[in-house]
């Protein structure tokens, strides 16, 4: 894996090298400026490219994005599971996760080691594994890692209510694709955070009721889940429903997640590379899911969603 890595990596410097070589001679085009200098000669052979370049080529992807290249393309198919000797309200926990999740399966986690778990989720062809840990039958920790070769991305929980637990009695849940709605992740790592969590979704359907929303509030993800209903009436461009008109509901589960590791490799991988990882005792410590000034601007708007 590391060869491979490494060669990826070679492979990707030579195209960046011919990417900016592309983005000069764009630019130069749109302004209807002269060709540069260190372009002259193969700016035939480069327009030829320019020409046969779509939405998906038109950018460069990273080595480390290759795993999640076609997602959309193909439905995901996600296993859930939980810690040895899990106690009641982790078990009701893991149910709810369930639903979130359409397609998902739960698994009763028994003796199964994790190199066990993985290899029976790679036989049969599982694309990503969540584990969910406890601490004294409050969940506390989750896992999500993508398979066959990662990454792994390691989350804390914490002020995890169940559907039983909210103040109003929540609707049967339905189990189409949600609409995902990620707020405040602006930074390079909370880019990455937000890709490995939409791939445990499928694409939604453009007329679906039900919503997720992954909010982030100073590296604090929020979690909610809602159904919303458009008021019933006429047609017609005067009778349309206004956004102040639909009904939001909340379905549950709620919880609040923090990063506090990625690794590139799954779970069963020794000796794997750590792409980014908590250090909270710095004096300094950055936000790395969002920028500094964005966070600031929006913080007000972050919490009235939180109410």
């Amino acid at each position: 894996l590391r060869k491979e890595y490494l060669f990826k990596k070679g492979l990707e410097d030579r195209e960046a090298a011919t990417f900016e070589k592309k983005r000069k001679l764009t630019e130069a085009m749109q302004n209807n400026k002269a060709i540069p200098t260190e372009l002259r000669g193969e700016d035939k052979r480069l327009r030829k490219t320019l020409d046969l370049q779509d939405d998906v080529t038109k950018t460069q992807r990273g080595s480390l994005d290759d795993e999640y290249a076609y997602m959309g393309v193909k439905d995901p198919r996600v296993l859930i599971t939980t810690s040895r000797d899990p106690s009641s309200r982790l078990q009701q926990f893991l149910k709810e996760m369930r639903i979130l999740f359409p397609g998902a399966q739960r698994m009763n986690r028994g003796a199964y080691v994790v190199k066990d778990l993985l290899e029976l989720a790679r036989s049969h062809d599982i694309s990503d594994v969540i584990i969910v840990h406890e601490h004294r039958g409050e969940p506390d920790g989750l896992i999500v890692c993508h398979l066959p070769f990662g990454p792994t991305a390691y989350f804390g929980l914490s002020n995890v209510v169940l559907r039983h637990d909210l103040p109003e009695k929540p609707p049967t849940v339905s189990e189409a694709n949600p609409h995902l709605v990620f707020h405040n992740f602006t930074a390079r790592m909370g880019r990455r955070v937000r890709t490995i969590l939409q791939a445990l979704f499928p694409p939604a359907k453009q007329l679906g009721n039900r919503v997720i929303t992954f909010a982030n509030n100073h590296d604090t993800i929020h979690f909610r889940h809602h159904v919303y209903e458009r008021p019933k009436g006429p047609g017609g461009d005067d009778n349309k429903s206004k956004a102040k008109h639909v009904e939001l509901t909340e379905c549950g589960p709620r919880f609040i997640m923090r990063l506090f590791r990625v690794e590139l490799g799954a779970i069963d991988m020794k000796d794997v590379e750590v792409e980014w990882v908590l250090r909270p005792y710095f004096n300094r410590q950055r936000e790395a899911l969002a920028e500094p000034d964005e966070e600031k601007e929006e913080e007000d708007g972050t919490k009235t969603i939180m109410r």
